[in-house]
């Protein structure tokens, strides 16, 4: 419902060069799998290898009717977790490997990255913070940890941010600018005013032509100097 909506609002925005350190910024949203976590990219890699499976066979499934997909509709909660195993056991063996939907889930939850949590806690002294995560409703809280010690961990993360705006409540998902809309106005910024952080591009693509500066999170390192090059903040090693 909301889907078909968001996509035509982002024409009101157009997008903008920012200069690095530039002042204007108010807000940096976060993606969280990926950027905090390491990326469950990996772990289905080596699912792969252990299967003798295609690398990136997974990620093919997932880009395959990305709107319709199962894993599209598992993370705006159109269907359930016990519905998508199905579902994404039929799409992938029609791609031809046959894997349960429920083992892919069991991937999903990345090791934490401390030197991203220290900009987080830096970006708080200067930023409004929000999180934007296309997540699903399995493991435990919006990080979707796999036992009471990660979650708890995770908890603490996300208690850093001043909003969190998930796909699985939501009903809408990455990329549509809807999501992205929403975490500006319980932000009480306008897009031209947000550093936007996130590994997909495809992610990236509408939150640049609403008007945010973006940053493409590739490793660690890099991720923390172009924050430092857009924001000024300066994570120790």
């Amino acid at each position: 419902m909301h889907a078909k909506a968001g996509f035509s609002l982002a024409n009101r925005y157009h997008a903008r060069t920012q200069l690095p350190g530039n002042t204007m910024l108010k807000a940096i949203f976060w993606d969280f799998g990926g950027v905090f976590t390491t990326s469950p990219f990996e772990a289905f890699n080596r699912y792969e290898v252990s299967r003798d499976i295609p690398l990136d066979f997974i990620r093919r499934i997932n880009a395959t009717d990305p709107e319709t997909n199962a894993w599209a509709q598992l993370e705006s909660s159109a269907v359930s977790a016990e519905q998508f195993d199905a579902l994404f056991e039929t799409e992938s063996a029609a791609l031809g490997h046959r894997i349960p939907g429920r083992e892919v889930l069991q991937l999903l939850s990345g090791d934490l990255r401390p030197r991203m949590v220290a900009a987080l806690r830096l970006a708080k002294s200067r930023f409004a913070n929000a999180c934007i995560t296309n997540n699903v409703r399995t493991g435990q809280g919006p990080t979707m940890a796999r036992d009471p010690e990660q979650a708890a961990t995770m908890a603490d993360v996300m208690a850093l941010f001043d909003h969190v705006v998930e796909s699985s409540k939501e009903g809408i998902r990455k990329p549509n600018p809807r999501i992205y809309e929403l975490a500006c106005e319980r932000s009480g910024v306008a897009p031209h005013e947000v550093l936007y952080l996130d590994d997909l591009g495809i992610n990236l693509k509408p939150a640049r032509a609403m008007g945010m500066t973006t940053i493409k999170v590739l490793t660690e390192a890099q991720t923390l100097g172009d924050l430092a090059a857009a924001t000024g903040l300066q994570v120790a090693r």
